[in-house]
């Protein structure tokens, strides 16, 4: 009764099983498939090392700035909601998309269900959780999140499978900075690995097979389906149109206030910055009466530059040593962030 169920679901379903692990054009991927295919779809991708911010999120407060640009990191901001997370080659993403009734778009549970059901075929106790995640003995191992456009939704989640758990904690461990916003915030929860419980040893090829099998069986309308070129080409359009943008992956964060403090000279000088379209609106120094000299400069000099770090190094080469633009760079971006977290958080 069970498959049924699911086969009503996802009439003409299309399954697509990418090979692609480019976070910009994955991300694309999906929105063009949600956007432009008619029938429903199921989609499972990897991405390169990569932190992927929620729609509505402050992606200044909610990264390790110092750490992802060390690693090659890329940030990308998804179209859906919901909090930060990290791919890396041993995550596994999956996509729904389907039609539905308007009162009905929003059904976290319907697409859950599907994946507790797949990964019991391998023995693995899934359960839902908070904020409809999915758990293995309370220790999550999927975040999931929706995206409503019209008469359609997109559902997409994580599987973390053999993920860089270290990499994943410095990665999103935000910077020691005080962010005053109204973005939806990241909420911190112990994660494990799938492959921790898993009885017969599998590699990740393998593991999305088997799902992509899994899903076949269950409906008896589902066909697997490979990008053409001509998806291929609207695909990286929208890639470089959008989701290589700093404008969409950290100006269209929403008008947040930084507190931070300069040391360019002898003396601190703390102040808190306005930040609207990701480029500084307002300094408010009012803490120090007089401003000293330097910092009035240094004021002038960051008005209505975006909080970008070659942008500002740019701005500030003229007039600072190299040393002071680093200390700049620092209290913007890095703040005192050299503790590292102990625990597995996501």
């Amino acid at each position: 009764m069970f498959f049924f169920i699911i086969a009503v679901y996802f009439i003409t379903m299309r399954c697509i099983l990418r090979k692609e692990t480019d976070p910009y054009f994955n991300l694309a991927a999906e929105e063009y498939v949600f956007k432009h295919f008619a029938d429903d779809t199921f989609m499972l991708w990897r991405n390169d090392p990569s932190v992927i911010v929620g729609k509505h999120q402050n992606t200044f407060a909610e990264i390790n700035h110092q750490f992802v640009n060390e690693k090659g990191i890329k940030v990308v901001r998804r179209i859906s909601g919901g909090g930060t997370v990290y791919h890396d080659h041993g995550n596994l993403n999956f996509t729904f998309t389907s039609r539905a009734e308007h009162n009905q778009l929003v059904d976290f549970n319907k697409y859950n269900r599907v994946i507790v059901s797949v990964l019991g075929k391998l023995g693995i106790d899934v359960l839902t959780g908070p904020r409809n995640s999915l758990y293995i003995g309370g220790k999550k191992i999927s975040g999931n999140a929706e995206h409503v456009y019209k008469d359609k939704v997109l559902h997409h989640g994580t599987l973390l499978f053999n993920s860089n758990i270290e990499n994943l904690q410095n990665a999103i461990k935000p910077a020691n900075l005080s962010y005053d916003d109204k973005a939806v915030k990241s909420i911190n929860s112990q994660v494990v690995n799938i492959t921790d419980s898993l009885k017969t040893s599998l590699t990740i090829e393998e593991f999305a097979e088997f799902i992509i099998a899994e899903m076949l069986k269950m409906d008896s309308e589902a066909h697997l389906y490979a990008f053409t070129p001509e998806d291929i080409r609207q695909i990286n359009l929208l890639k470089e149109e959008k989701y290589t943008t700093w404008e969409w992956n950290y100006g269209y964060s929403p008008i947040f206030n930084l507190s931070t403090t300069f040391q360019t000279g002898n003396q601190p000088f703390k102040v808190s910055i306005t930040v609207r379209n990701g480029t500084i609106d307002y300094i408010d120094s009012s803490n120090h009466e007089p401003i000293a000299e330097e910092y009035h400069k240094l004021i002038n000099i960051l008005m209505s530059t975006r909080l970008k770090e070659t942008d500002i190094a740019s701005k500030l080469k003229q007039h600072y040593s190299e040393e002071q633009i680093q200390s700049v760079i620092q209290s913007l971006f890095v703040g005192d962030n050299a503790e590292h977290l102990n625990n597995n958080y996501v």
